[in-house]
């Protein structure tokens, strides 16, 4: 059974341009108590961004988002990706996570995609793109047909919206991008980056309930 470890109740979702930034971010959220950090494979140097943060900041779980092929898979992991994420799922990325020796958390947004997965013993999802997707109202939904599914929501989600969907009993996490705003990152003020890691830390998630 393909299973994902859920440490704090808000994931981390960060586009790095610059491998250079993506180690005072991580050391800034380590030390505002998120200590699991996905970094996604959107630009060019997003695997240098990730080999930086397991070279240089031990003490964070760093994983790779928008895994989109198997290829992307193997260079994550090879890069030092602790888990993997994807926007959605096939039956090659599928074999890929089964593969890859890390926690993997497959994208769904459909109850149709949430039971092909279902029957290949997937039980941890990302729900993407939450809002759009239908948000609180579709995840609740989906718990009666899937009482063992748990997701993490991700996509449109503020810090605003975030404890909505932690009160849901099959959400695990959110997925944040709040936690780096672009003028926060063009800023390098990691202090920032810190409170508000520290202020997401302490809603309501998994270890809560």
């Amino acid at each position: 059974m393909l299973r994902f470890e859920f440490t704090a109740p808000v994931m981390p979702v960060l586009v790095i341009e610059e491998p250079a930034d993506a180690v005072p971010v991580a050391r800034a959220l380590v030390a505002g108590g998120l200590t699991a950090v996905e970094i996604t494979l959107r630009t060019h140097r997003a695997l240098e961004a990730i080999r930086a943060v397991r070279d240089e900041v031990p003490e964070a779980v760093v994983g790779a988002g928008t895994v989109l092929r198997a290829g992307d898979a193997e260079r994550a992991v090879a890069a030092g990706a602790r888990f993997l994420v994807s926007p959605g799922c096939s039956a090659g990325l599928l074999a890929a996570f089964r593969a890859s020796g890390v926690p993997c958390l497959p994208g769904v947004s459909t109850a149709s995609e949430v039971q092909v997965l279902h029957e290949q013993e997937v039980r941890d999802f990302k729900f993407f793109p939450a809002e759009a997707a239908g948000g609180t109202r579709y995840l609740r939904s989906l718990a009666g047909p899937f009482p063992a599914a748990r997701f993490c929501p991700t996509g449109g989600i503020t810090a605003a919206a975030a404890p909505d969907y932690l009160a849901l009993p099959n959400v695990a996490c959110v997925g944040g991008s709040w936690l780096l705003p672009p003028d926060v990152l063009a800023a390098r003020d990691w202090g920032r980056v810190t409170a508000l890691a520290a202020a997401a830390a302490v809603l309501a998630g998994p270890a809560a309930r």
